[in-house]
């Protein structure tokens, strides 16, 4: 969306009509979206927003399978989406919810099929109750290890638990909390405020090694390092017993499915 849409001014713009996903009525964003210029595309968690001179933003929620293309280049297909083709039988995107086109020609469109993102207008997103509830975006904005290990001092909760809380880690789901704890040696089960200052260093490292490698693939899961615990995790018929000759356990930790190596995180 940065690349194809910030410093633009949208020529196109296709809203579809649906007052589950369109929080704001639909017939008011295309108001305010056609021909705004971008200021800027901002970010946190799976909230999105568009910053439009002169204009409210808008701002939304990817929920559980929204997604977001750019319209004729090389993607990443979500798990959900099997072989089914993204587009129908006239090139339009199935269960296209917004499409905008920017005055360059560039076009980026959002689809969900299940029906579980949210789209609104808001004056400022900085200011809006989903943003405040959350804690700072990993990825823009990694913790020091100052600030983390104040925070995990006072959190007697295992360490799982603590990385999946939005309100701490906000952007942090459950195979990256798994893939962090175990290139950092960490047992889930430890409780935050047993956790050292280097082993915080180490986590801080490591989360962002592994965000900056899946955000640099695309989330295509082809393309992670073939020793990340991810190839090895899934249970059921895909799983395996084992990594590098250390037996993988899976089990319930914070209400989640966990997987971990005993024999390497402590």
């Amino acid at each position: 969306m940065r690349s194809a849409l910030q410093g633009q001014t949208l020529s196109e713009v296709e809203i579809a009509d649906d007052d589950l996903v369109f929080q704001s009525p639909p017939a008011a964003l295309r108001e305010v979206l056609n021909g705004a210029e971008v200021l800027e595309v901002g970010r946190h968690g799976k909230y999105w927003w568009l910053e439009l001179r002169d204009r409210p933003f808008v701002l939304g929620h990817l929920g559980m399978a929204g997604w977001i293309r750019e319209l004729g280049q090389p993607t990443a297909r979500l798990r959900e989406h099997g072989e089914a083709p993204l587009d129908d039988e006239e090139g339009h995107p199935r269960f296209l919810k917004w499409q905008l086109g920017s005055s360059r020609g560039r076009r980026v469109a959002m689809t969900d099929g299940r029906r579980l993102a949210r789209v609104w207008l808001t004056n400022n997103p900085a200011s809006d109750k989903s943003i405040l509830k959350l804690g700072p975006d990993v990825y823009e904005t990694p913790p020091t290890q100052e600030a983390l290990s104040a925070l995990l001092a006072k959190r007697k909760a295992p360490l799982k638990s603590i990385l999946l809380d939005q309100g701490v880690f906000c952007g942090i789901g459950n195979y990256l909390a798994d893939e962090i704890l175990y290139q950092s040696r960490l047992s889930p089960h430890r409780l935050g405020n047993t956790i050292t200052e280097a082993e915080t260093e180490r986590l801080i490292a490591v989360m962002a090694s592994i965000l900056e490698t899946a955000i640099g693939a695309g989330a295509d899961s082809e393309r992670f390092p073939q020793e990340w615990l991810f190839h090895a995790r899934w249970g059921g018929a895909k799983g395996v017993e084992a990594i590098q000759g250390h037996l993988i356990t899976r089990e319930a930790v914070g209400g989640r499915t966990t997987a971990w190596v005993p024999s390497l995180q402590s």
